[in-house]
């Protein structure tokens, strides 16, 4: 009711009363409580329009104040970041700040007493989400509870946001709907943020975990806190049985040193360390490891230290092989000039000597001696030969237990010489393979007739002929001296040999010759305990080798 209306209303009750208990008196007179009444009357119209304006002032105040809170609630509404309204129990819309109104696109919509479903109607693109928080509202009203939901809402430029939504439900005494408040969060940053963290985790595990080498992680004290599944495919050791434990206790004495200072380096230098030391495998077996670590810095301070490694022991080993190779063809480049120029002059020595073996019988001992030497410096050439220039082979089927027998027999005058006997075991029945026979029984020979001169007088030379699914196993076995672990490692070298007369030139051949058919030799040896040849074949033609496998 707006203010002229009160005024009029006000008006004509006044007069009403003013006229009508003046009309009534005068009907009284002369009745002495005429003048009474008049004064009453005047006096009750006084205390009655009094009441009234002190009722209507103190609504007006009432007013005036709730206007005031609705004006402060409105400003705290609308400088929130976040989506209010306030619906009744029917789920019409009572208050909605700017943002909200913003958001569903409303800002000129009269939405109050609306339901989100009627002001779905005013707002094409926002109808849905309109109509799934109608939905998602009475799911609040079942539950009777605080719930909160994310909530998505499109935009029309294709993006989305998210919304963390709180819905209070409010209720009367007897139970019945109240109202609803609800507040929405925008959290498409948090929601983006939290994305590229997962992604980012993601990423790091992948790279942890999926990593081709060993990584690892320690603390401060070096105590080992976290490893990739690599680390057991290279060591054999599980993660439970590495973890907790310090690097000293799982790095070879011979590295600890080492190990402690690189790692001390780090936590103060801040710099990267590399080393490379033999870790031995849980089978037993020995690994070379490179390793790199690098501090671990988180809020820039240093949490510790992480660490790459990986098995680089086929590299090595390649390498090694890499420098006897070149060492090979070092030998070949000289044994060719070196060879031409013995020849030369070692023809007419032969010559002479034959020549007076004939003229002089007086000193035969002598020239006797002399022949023997020119003849073994023949032989030498000869392997320098064979070193310097590739050979034209040509590969037939051969039987080599037939190869093996033939240099055993021609053997066994110099294993009696020494009181050695040689021993043939075969452990299959066919033993044909694709190779180049002369060379094969030069190999054999070399190889035996170094385990004969090698075993003790007494001793017995074993030859093990034996055949595994397309390779060729041939194992020569002698119970002397044995080799060390330096002479192990060196064995095969040009020129170098154990032996008092020896070129070593021999072992070099036969590791050209199993080079040239694609195979591998290696020996095992302990001091005091004898030697072992291990020499596979393959049985049928491959392409050659550019590396001769050499194991200790």
């Amino acid at each position: 009711m707006n203010k002229k209306k009160v005024l009029g209303l006000y008006v004509i009750i006044s007069l009403i009363w003013v006229f009508g208990t003046n009309y009534l008196l005068h009907m009284l007179e002369p009745s002495s409580l005429v003048s009474f009444l008049f004064r009453a009357k005047e006096f009750l119209y006084i205390i009655a329009t009094g009441w009234l304006l002190y009722y209507f002032i103190g609504k007006r105040d009432e007013l005036s104040a709730s206007r005031e809170e609705e004006k402060r609630l409105s400003t705290l509404i609308n400088s929130m970041v976040d989506f209010v309204n306030f619906k009744d129990g029917h789920g019409r819309w009572i208050e909605s700040n700017e943002f909200g109104l913003k958001l569903f696109n409303l800002e000129n919509v009269d939405y109050k007493g609306k339901k989100d479903s009627e002001l779905a109607e005013y707002t094409d693109f926002y109808a849905d989400a309109l109509r799934y928080c109608e939905t998602s509202d009475e799911e609040t009203w079942r539950n009777g509870k605080i719930t909160r939901i994310e909530e998505v809402i499109p935009l029309p430029d294709g993006t989305e946001k998210t919304f963390d939504t709180i819905k209070v439900p409010l209720f009367h005494a007897d139970g019945s709907r109240k109202g609803l408040v609800i507040i929405g969060r925008d959290i498409t940053e948090r929601k983006h943020v939290e994305k590229l963290l997962a992604e980012s985790q993601q990423q790091y595990k992948s790279l942890f975990e999926y990593n081709t080498e060993i990584v690892f992680m320690t603390d401060l004290h070096s105590t080992i806190t976290k490893v990739n599944p690599q680390f057991k495919a290279v060591t054999g050791y599980s993660p439970d049985e590495t973890l907790g434990k310090s690097i000293n206790e799982i790095i070879p004495v011979p590295y600890k040193a080492k190990a402690i200072e690189d790692f001390t380096g780090i936590l103060e230098d801040k710099q990267p360390k590399t080393c490379e030391f033999d870790f031995n495998h849980k089978n037993g077996s020995t690994l070379t490891i490179q390793c790199t670590a690098l501090p671990l810095i988180v809020n820039g301070q240093i949490a510790g230290v992480i660490g790459y490694g990986k098995d680089v022991t086929k590299l090595r080993q390649a390498e090694e092989r890499l420098r006897r190779t070149e060492k090979l063809s070092v030998v070949g480049e000289l044994s060719a000039s070196v060879a031409h120029e013995i020849r030369n002059p070692l023809t007419s020595l032969k010559g002479f000597v034959q020549l007076m073996q004939l003229e002089d019988e007086k000193h035969q001992f002598y020239y006797q001696i002399m022949q023997e030497e020119l003849d073994r410096i023949n032989h030498i050439v000869g392997e320098l030969l064979l070193l310097a220039k590739p050979q034209d082979i040509c590969f037939t089927k051969a039987d080599v237990q037939k190869i093996l027998f033939n240099v055993i027999s021609l053997l066994k005058t110099e294993a009696s010489m020494h009181n050695v006997q040689i021993e043939f075991l075969l452990k299959s029945d066919v033993y044909m393979i694709e190779c180049e026979p002369n060379q094969l029984k030069q190999l054999f020979i070399n190889i035996i007739k170094n385990a004969i001169e090698a075993s003790k007088e007494g001793g017995k030379v074993t030859v093990t002929l034996l055949a595994e699914d397309h390779l060729l196993t041939i194992l020569v076995k002698d119970n002397g001296c044995g080799m060390s672990e330096d002479r192990l490692n060196r064995i095969g070298e040009p020129f170098y040999s154990s032996k008092e007369k020896g070129t070593g030139l021999g072992l070099t051949v036969s590791f050209k010759i199993v080079q040239s058919h694609n195979g591998s030799i290696y020996f095992n040896s302990e001091k005091g305990k004898g030697t072992e040849a291990v020499i596979k074949l393959p049985v049928k033609k491959q392409t050659p080798a550019t590396e001769t496998e050499l194991t200790v």
